[in-house]
């Protein structure tokens, strides 16, 4: 069978719960092989997707799942490096028909705690479509987002509805909120790539620079911008915030966001998207391997952070 055809019937297995079933190792290897093309080495991984696929197997501290809870990463972050640095939530409910919409301002965005895409963007509170909105939310709700990519930190985060302010760069006339993305990879408290990635909703773009903001030739899965972007101004402040989260991890992702030249922290990522996308060219993909350093963890898991 074609990995085309492989991986349309995977999609259709996972969507319906049909390899909840598997132990992780034996899916992650099936859906590996399926979504990077070849086969993945868990007793000797060398590379930066393999290298992940062994973490989400063997690193396990119960602080990741609040630290990838939309609603307790942000008092995690705000403890590690302030308040300001944090999107104000204006709600949380465990049900869409607990909101309480006379409470929230005209315009707010919608999102659920453990899962990723359930977005839903209000700009006129009055022509909200609240059932639409209903349906993205409450679909988003029974989604396990562990089941998909057996990421561990998920698996027991309490999915919840979260409101969050409308953020919106006045310099910025694309009319969504964040249509930009600030991603920084770091390897035992080190920044060593950050990418941007521009627009995810229409035609996505992505470009990846090193800490001196030397373009890469990395690609995982969008194309890069026509016009390269510039570096943004507060690249060293996010940066330096990348260092102070990430220290005592292995590895981990720290995004940003920037709304009239404020920083924000947008989410804190272990495993770059799930670590089932190709990351060619192949040395890069080996290069990022070589800097995650999985002698520091023991079979059990032992990294954390260090305040």
């Amino acid at each position: 069978m074609k990995s085309k055809k492989l991986l349309k019937l995977l999609y259709y297995f996972e969507d319906h719960g049909l390899l909840n079933w598997l132990p992780d190792a034996a899916y992650l290897k099936l859906i590996y092989r399926a979504r990077v093309g070849t086969r993945l080495d868990l007793k000797d991984p060398k590379t930066f997707n393999e290298k992940l696929q062994w973490l989400k197997l063997h690193d396990r501290k119960p602080e990741y799942t609040q630290m990838v809870d939309k609603i307790e990463a942000k008092k995690f972050i705000a403890g590690i490096v302030g308040e300001e640095y944090v999107i104000p939530t204006l709600g949380v409910w465990e049900r869409f028909e607990d909101i309480d919409f006379d409470a929230l301002p005209d315009q707010f965005v919608l999102k659920c705690s453990h899962d990723s895409g359930g977005l839903v963007i209000c700009r006129d509170k009055s022509k909200l479509d609240k059932a639409a909105a209903k349906q993205k939310i409450e679909k988003s709700l029974k989604r396990s987002y562990y089941n998909h990519g057996r990421e561990w930190p998920y698996k027991n985060v309490k999915p919840r509805i979260l409101a969050e302010q409308y953020m919106k760069d006045d310099n910025d006339q694309s009319g969504d909120p964040a249509t930009t993305d600030y991603k920084f990879f770091c390897f035992g408290g080190v920044p060593k790539i950050m990418y941007i990635a521009k627009d995810k909703s229409n035609d996505p773009r992505t470009d990846y620079f090193d800490m001196d903001f030397n373009h890469l030739p990395i690609k995982v899965r969008d194309p890069n911008a026509d016009i390269p972007p510039q570096k943004p101004k507060q690249f060293e402040e996010m940066k330096e915030l990348a260092s102070v989260l990430s220290k005592g991890f292995v590895h981990l992702r720290v995004d940003f966001y920037i709304f009239n030249n404020r920083v924000y922290v947008g989410e804190l990522t272990f495993f770059h998207c799930s670590g089932l996308s190709p990351l060619t060219p192949e040395e890069w993909n080996k290069k990022c391997g070589d800097w995650i350093d999985l002698t520091s963890l023991s079979a059990n898991g032992t990294q954390g952070h260090k305040k």
